[in-house]
Order: C-alpha cells, then sequence, then structure tokens
C-alpha cells in the first residue's frame, strides 16, 4: 500500500498543472530511483509513461530539468531502463536539435551516459534505427557516438554492427545531396566509416562491393 501511494505521489506530481510541481515530480523521481531502485525498476514501463512527458514538457525548465535527471537515472538504473529503451533513445534524440542551450546540452548528457552505461549492442541497435528519423545537429551528434558504439560492440557481436551500422553508412554514401547542411556531416560520416574500417578491415570493401559504384567510389575516397 505504501508503495502504491508513493508511486500515485509521483504521478499526480509529474502530471501537475504548474510547472514547479512537475519539476517537483522529477526531484521525487530521481530521489526514488536512489532510494527504492527496486520500486523504480518493477514499475519502470509505468513510470516513464509519466516521466516522458516531462522530457517533451512545453515548459523549457521542466525539459531540462527532466533530460538532467534522465542522465542520472541511466547511470543508477542502468539494465532495468531495457524495457523503454526504444522510448528513451526517441527522448534524447527529439532534444538534440533545440536551439536552447541548456536543454541540448541536457540531452547530450543523456545521450553520453546511455552509450557509457547500457547494453551497448541494444544500444548500437536503437540508435541505428532511429537514424532514417533524425536531421540536423542530431542525425550528427548520433553518428559520431555510432563510431564508438562499432569499435565496442564489433568485437562481441560483429553480426549486429553489419545489420544495423553498415545501412547507416551506405545511406551516407549513397547521398548525393548531404541529409546535413553542415560542414561536420563529412567529419562524422569519416569518423564511422574509418571506425568500421578498423574493425572489420578489409571485410568492410566486401560488403561495400554489393553497393552501388558511386557508394564504393565514396568510401574509397574516405579510405
Amino acid at each position: 500500500v505504501e508503495e502504491t501511494e508513493l508511486l500515485q505521489k509521483l504521478y499526480d506530481l509529474l502530471t501537475a498543472k504548474e510547472f514547479q510541481t512537475r519539476m517537483e515530480g522529477v526531484a521525487l523521481l530521481l530521489d526514488l530511483c536512489k532510494s527504492s531502485p527496486r520500486l523504480i525498476s518493477n514499475n519502470i514501463v509505468q513510470i516513464f509513461d509519466y516521466f516522458v512527458l516531462r522530457i517533451c514538457d512545453y515548459n523549457k525548465k521542466v525539459k531540462q530539468r527532466a533530460l538532467e535527471a534522465l542522465a542520472l537515472m541511466i547511470a543508477m538504473l542502468r539494465d532495468a531502463l531495457n524495457p523503454v529503451l526504444i522510448r528513451l533513445v526517441e527522448a534524447i534524440t527529439n532534444n538534440l536539435n533545440s536551439k536552447h542551450l541548456g536543454i541540448y546540452g541536457a540531452a547530450v548528457k543523456a545521450l553520453e551516459a546511455s552509450i557509457a552505461h547500457l547494453d551497448k549492442v541494444s544500444v548500437l541497435k536503437e540508435f541505428s534505427n532511429r537514424m532514417s528519423q533524425l536531421s540536423g545537429q542530431a542525425l550528427l551528434d548520433v553518428t559520431e557516438r555510432l563510431s564508438v558504439l562499432v569499435a565496442r560492440v564489433y568485437p562481441r557481436s560483429p553480426e549486429v554492427v553489419q545489420r544495423y551500422a553498415l545501412p547507416v553508412l551506405w545511406s551516407f554514401l549513397g547521398n548525393k545531396v548531404p541529409p546535413v547542411r553542415s560542414a561536420n556531416v563529412r567529419t562524422v560520416v569519416a569518423k564511422l566509416a574509418k571506425a568500421l574500417h578498423e574493425a572489420m578491415g578489409s571485410r568492410l570493401r566486401q560488403h561495400a562491393a554489393s553497393q552501388p559504384q558511386n557508394v564504393v567510389k565514396n568510401l574509397s575516397n574516405i579510405l
């Protein structure tokens, strides 16, 4: 009964009309992650239903606070977040194009925390799957992090890298028009290509051979 009441209090705070009260809800969630991690883990799907609303809150202060809390929660809860990983990745990436520096910075911290503390195979899958929905700075930030994940995942699960990360590279190399209007797009694509080449060696060119000629040529230019 006590746990049920505590969760209800959390939900009420997170859905309150006043933004200050919603921020109290974020603070309470963070406290419960520290004091009662099992309670949070056992109810993570329902809790995330409410918490994800605050990660996309129309109030910038609430949104920033929620993203900052998320980065700390990822470090504390780790694998307990697996049931909500798809929504977590979506919530983070949706904020990477924010022009608000505080929100953007908090989203980057959450992105870094997910790579540092969550299962790297699962994270690589979800970020790769998300790429087709991304644009702008979010696309650049996630591509750069995929390079880091490739190096860590390939020795353990080469088939995951081939199935999920390679199509991301082919998509970039096959685009006549860069998906982002930024000089940085070449830098992050080159970084991803080189990370894949370091991990896969000659196998990368073998896989590229089945791609259109312009992809093969662009890959050769980078390498």
